[in-house]
């Protein structure tokens, strides 16, 4: 074990807490799960200036590196040594103690084991190599800064990946370079998160604790819908198919636990959101189009207390980011065509139910012209206008999950990146509100507490939360993580104690 790993070990057997570096961090998920576990969340890597400053402002808005921590860097153009200059973070092998993230999952050349030896031997002479991917880098970071620990997390589909399970080939490369590892697939439901986002973890800890990886039991239970029990099953295709490994049948994928229906029922939409301010400016002319700044509008209070206990007062308590004020983010898109869609759409309607109501919307809208005396024949003025202010113009034999109206009793589904753009996949339960979601609500689903500020319009912070890790979900990992690092710091303690009076 090398000085540095023992220095590391020391600190977390006095007590101090892990020192971690999120990679690919975006605004924070997986940041902020590890800060409410105990661990000190040090540096980040983050490549969108929104988000890069949302990730300084909710986690070092107060120290004096903060405009360094808000800069946004190119993982392929930053070795580690100049992060840890820009940062401060002294020594690259002495830094930090655990590195988290979830490289982004575009289309990836094949990952060659020769490849990966190369980037232990030389990670920073490995990352001036613009032919790299993005896991390439992520395994260039561990090589350089040593962690005793590692959590990577992507979609499971990158476990066939263009022919390739990638989160094995990792496995392999990590275990080759001295770690413990092991990964598997959770849904974020089972942890208290109202939303059904299924993803890959990856655990690895240095072999020298004398750690296996285990993955956290489930706190609730909810049973899934079929195209996530059959997106799972494609991912888990690949653990019958030599092929997609890097060296044969054998891998480290670990079992998820066992869903528990004695568990309390997952988080509804309802209970995520029941207590934010109803909003009801669109339907009253008050809403216009246009760019809106959050700290240009007043806090907006709750609709009432929240219950100790509840996903609402964890939301408006999460201890480091209270709102103490009431909220500033609670803004919608302006769709003026669709409000009355929403309206009349029922709880679990996609695309083809909400083109049927704009079609009968059309309908009535062109004998309300007739009775007033306009020509409304097929393809006149009138006609023309009423269809373009009423029917979306998507065919929904190709769009039938562009849009979704949420249901009031199940968690919802799984937030995308795309919310950047439009917020119609989750149109909002309550007719009476007839809208998308709010920033705020995106962020509630995703377990952000209401005190998380997202720097930027109204656009970047829905790009920012639907990028995101759940923070409910990776908290238990990451509390799993810290029990380990502790067991392994104790043993090797111990373990140094008895050679000891031997080298005496």
């Amino acid at each position: 074990m090398t000085p540095e790993m023992k220095s590391k070990l020391h600190r977390i057997q006095q007590g101090e807490a892990p020192r971690v570096l999120d990679i690919f961090s975006g605004c924070g998920g997986l940041s902020l799960g590890f800060e409410a576990a105990g661990f000190q969340i040090d540096a980040n890597i983050e490549i969108d200036g929104h988000a890069a400053a949302s990730h300084a402002y909710n986690f070092h808005r107060d120290h004096p590196r903060h405009e360094q921590y808000a800069v946004a860097r190119d993982i392929t153009k930053t070795l580690p040594h100049q992060l840890a200059d820009d940062l401060g973070l002294g020594p690259v092998r002495e830094a930090v103690d655990v590195i988290v993230g979830g490289p982004p999952c575009q289309a990836y050349a094949r990952v060659g084991r020769s490849k990966l030896r190369e980037i232990q031997q030389h990670p920073e002479a490995f990352l001036h190599d613009q032919r790299a991917n993005l896991f390439e880098m992520y395994l260039a970071y561990v090589a350089a800064f040593q962690p005793l620990a590692l959590l990577m997390e992507n979609v499971p589909d990158i476990m066939n990946q263009r022919g390739q399970n990638v989160a094995q080939v990792m496995a392999e490369a990590l275990e080759d370079s001295g770690y413990t590892v092991g990964y598997t697939l959770l849904n974020a439901a089972f942890y208290g998160v109202p939303q059904m986002r299924e993803r890959m973890f990856l655990v690895a800890y240095r072999r020298e604790l004398g750690q296996r990886v285990v993955f956290p039991a489930y706190t609730h239970h909810v049973e899934l819908p079929p195209g996530y029990e059959s997106s799972r099953r494609v991912a888990l295709k690949s653990l019958n198919r030599p092929d997609l490994f890097a060296t044969g049948a054998d891998h480290h994928y670990i079992q998820p636990p066992t869903p528990d229906p004695a568990r309390a029922g997952a988080i509804t939409a309802q209970e995520a959101l029941h207590d934010l301010p109803v909003i009801r400016d669109h339907l009253e002319g008050r809403l216009k189009r246009g760019v809106r700044r959050f700290e240009d509008v007043d806090p907006l209070p709750y609709r009432g207390p929240a219950k100790p206990e509840t996903y609402a007062h964890l939301m408006r308590h999460w201890p480091g980011h209270e709102a103490r004020e009431g909220i500033r983010d609670h803004a919608i898109r302006y769709l003026p065509r669709d409000y009355p869609i929403f309206e009349r759409m029922q709880p679990g309607d996609q695309y083809p139910q909400a083109k049927q109501v704009a079609v009968r919307l059309f309908t009535e809208r062109l004998k309300e012209a007739r009775k007033q005396g306009q020509d409304v024949t097929r393809g006149s003025a009138v006609w023309e206008r009423l269809l373009e202010d009423t029917v979306p113009p998507y065919d929904d034999s190709k769009f039938p999950n562009k849009w979704r109206k949420m249901e009031p009793d199940r968690p919802a589904r799984t937030l995308m990146a795309h919310l950047g753009k439009d917020s119609y996949s989750h149109i909002h339960y309550d007719s009476r509100q007839a809208r998308t979601i709010s920033v705020r609500e995106a962020a509630r689903l995703q377990s952000f507490p209401d005190g998380f500020v997202f720097k930027g319009t109204m656009n970047p912070a829905f790009r920012q939360i639907g990028n995101a890790v759940p923070p409910l979900l990776v908290k238990p990992i990451a509390q799993t993580m810290l029990a380990a690092l502790i067991a392994g710091a104790a043993n090797y303690s111990a373990g140094q104690r008895r050679r000891e009076p031997e080298s005496a």
